[in-house]
């Protein structure tokens, strides 16, 4: 599927669950707590506004950059405090429910009036909590990225590269509310941690090279004894893959599309390969992920690290003798409880794991998408110390 078909099936699925959940919300919040005709109309008013503005900052960003900036704010908040606000009302039900079991088991069922109280201390109680977590979580989401350091022990890696440092940067999404004065306070601090790699793996951008050539231009800053690279991810098809990887290129930054480079000097280094994106396959001429063919022709000897967006990535990579794999695609959850349904589709979701021979690292992200928020994660630079356990 191309890529505008693409969009369109996903602004349509995405305006009919707004719709459903709005409603829920109305009939919750409104209909169920017989608000009075001034709060009725507000809350009615306020409701019908959230809504509509959600699907702008998409629908805007191919008019105007700034205006899509302008929207994006009070649009990506309200998505947060939504999925708070649905949680918070579900449980509201929950608790309904049992409290009405229980009234009618012990021989006293709630009359209309104590059951219209409920449903207004309930909803009165769901709207005040989904509020605080949202404020928390705003203030959690942009206060100042995270420094994470973990060493991880390749079997392969030869004494001499001992001590190798490869800073991640994942997840950063650039666009309507990260912009270039993030990315520059990124590369200072980057360069400050003198890595000999840095990886980049995926999902950079939200938008279009031409819109935001100025605001990626400090990644040429970017130092490393032994190069900076970069594997797709699954916003950069939406965002023309193609265009961002000649862009890149241009700012000096290698990207692998399945394919490898050697890192370190002279007989002493190990394989360094990265993947297209896991669902890239269709998205353009030429696009998908081929592991065989990055490893083509490799030693298997040498220790091998794979760069590679989705951790769906590692079932394929723990058959080819992949030693690490560092991954992001996940944003750890981003906003709890979100992160159980990315164990559905993802077989990590944050943090250092092993499967059969092969660590994997899945990055919480470095920015953020959507909501300005974290709940129960945060955004990090990710500093990888590889230790040897050759003799």
């Amino acid at each position: 599927m191309s890529r505008a078909p693409m969009m369109a099936t996903f602004l349509v699925a995405a305006c009919s669950i707004t719709f459903a959940i709005h409603y829920y919300f109305w009939a919750r919040l409104v209909r169920d707590t017989a608000l009075p005709a001034p709060y009725r109309t507000a809350a009615i008013g306020a409701l019908i506004v959230l809504g509509a503005i959600l699907p702008l900052p998409m629908l805007l960003a191919r008019v105007s950059g700034p205006l899509a900036r302008i929207v994006a704010w009070p649009a990506f908040v309200w998505m947060g405090l939504m999925l708070f606000l649905l949680v918070a009302l579900l449980v509201a039900d929950g608790a309904q429910a049992v409290i009405a079991v229980g009234a009618r088991a012990g021989g006293s069922p709630l009359d209309p009036e104590r059951r219209l109280w409920l449903r207004r201390v309930l909803g009165g109680a769901a709207a005040a909590v989904s509020a605080g977590l949202g404020a928390f979580a705003v203030r959690q989401g942009l206060r100042e990225v995270a420094l994470r350091e973990l060493s991880v022990e390749l079997p392969r890696l030869p004494r001499a590269l001992a001590g190798t440092t490869i800073v991640q940067l994942t997840d950063v999404h650039l666009g309507p509310t990260l912009g270039r004065e993030f990315l520059e306070g990124l590369v200072r601090r980057c360069n400050a941690l003198a890595p000999d790699v840095v990886a980049i793996t995926g999902d950079l951008v939200d938008g279009r090279v031409e819109d935001l050539r100025e605001v990626v231009a400090p990644l040429a800053a970017l130092e490393a004894r032994w190069g900076v690279y970069f594997v797709t991810g699954n916003h950069e098809y939406y965002s023309g893959a193609d265009a961002w990887i000649a862009e890149l290129s241009r700012l000096g930054v290698r990207v692998l599309r399945n394919e490898r480079v050697a890192i370190g000097d002279g007989e002493r280094h190990f394989d360094l390969a990265g993947v297209d994106d896991f669902n890239s396959r269709g998205l353009l001429p030429g696009h998908g992920p081929d592991l065989a063919r990055a490893l083509a022709g490799r030693d298997p000897s040498r220790e091998l690290v794979l760069l590679a967006h989705q951790p769906a990535a590692v079932h394929e990579a723990a058959r080819h003798g992949v030693g690490l794999q560092l991954s992001g695609h996940t944003h750890g959850g981003q906003l709890w409880p979100w992160k159980y349904l990315v164990r559905l589709q993802q077989p990590y979701v944050q943090g250092l794991a092993r499967l059969r021979d092969t660590w994997i690292y899945v990055s919480p992200g470095t920015g953020y998408w959507g909501p300005p928020m974290r709940l129960g994660t945060a955004a990090e630079i990710t500093r990888v110390v590889l230790r040897s356990r050759v003799a």
